[in-house]
């Protein structure tokens, strides 16, 4: 049995708890709050539930200790960077550090370097949603002011998004205040963003999200192959079931010797799934 400890308890610290339970494989180490004392903790991976922000932190503490970690740090534009960060840390310390593990990034990027390798010219475009962002919910409530935030993430087509931000206020603070911070932020300083002011944001929250990724490409020589990929998901709970099958691939990678930080996209499927190798070709080949 593979340990895992979960390290947050947010909405998919809760749901990655439950897909531990569910594998066959799998056994719970231990539920930890991102401000317990770490110094006892004892497993074979950790699965980091934290906001985004406070990855590369944790990360850097479990490194140390020579226990492997699984994350779903999503700003895209800082994931390299990230990896860059934990490469020489996991190689010093003889683990394995499997970063942005959730669904995009993560599976769909699977997909899409999937689709890369099957029309290696073309244009691909992910569209998300209509649904609520976790990060970017998550993001807007650790804005000064803000008691609770809902982020949907609409598509407009061809990859682009508009964010519409409901927010509760904490009582005196400024909405204007407030809005000028939030459209700053990193997470929204990029897309069309509007932010509304509710009374209870508990009334319009739900954790349904999804995604429309298309390709249009070459395969060789030969124009106008197409490829669709859809899904309809609940967030927290796909989330942390990736989080808990990459944890799988960290353990056997960490066995095998091949330290280091690793994407999604680097990972072997199959490390991902419970089972012997020779049952799984048969069974999915």
């Amino acid at each position: 049995m593979i340990r895992v400890a979960v390290l947050g308890y947010g909405n998919i610290g809760r749901a990655a708890e439950q897909a531990i339970v569910a594998a066959p494989d799998l056994e719970l180490a231990g539920i930890y709050h991102h401000d317990d004392n770490l110094d006892d903790l004892q497993a074979d991976v950790v699965l980091l539930c934290t906001p985004t922000r406070e990855v590369p932190a944790f990360a850097t503490i479990m490194a140390r200790k020579g226990i492997c970690t699984v994350d779903s740090f999503d700003i895209h534009g800082q994931i390299s960077s990230l990896r860059e960060q934990l490469m020489p840390l996991c190689l010093e310390h003889k683990t394995v550090s499997i970063i942005s593990a959730g669904w995009d990034p993560g599976t769909d990027s699977m997909v899409r370097a999937l689709l890369l390798a099957m029309a290696p010219k073309g244009l691909t475009y992910t569209n998300f949603g209509p649904g609520r962002s976790m990060g970017h919910s998550v993001a807007a409530k650790a804005i000064k002011g803000v008691k609770n935030a809902l982020s949907m993430t609409i598509p407009l087509g061809t990859g682009v998004h508009r964010r519409m931000v409901y927010i509760e206020l904490e009582d005196g603070a400024d909405f204007k205040t407030v809005e000028a911070a939030l459209l700053r932020d990193d997470y929204f300083a990029h897309d069309e963003t509007h932010v509304i002011q509710v009374e209870s944001v508990d009334e319009l929250n739900n954790v349904a999200h999804g995604v429309h990724l298309t390709r249009s490409g070459v395969s060789g020589v030969t124009h106008n192959q197409r490829f669709e990929f859809n899904m309809e998901i609940n967030n927290p709970a796909l989330t942390g079931q990736v989080m808990v099958s990459c944890a799988r691939a960290a353990y056997r990678m960490k066995e095998h010797g091949e330290y280091g930080c690793r994407t999604m996209i680097e990972l072997r499927p199959i490390d991902m799934l419970p089972g012997k190798a020779e049952e799984l070709i048969r069974a999915l080949v």
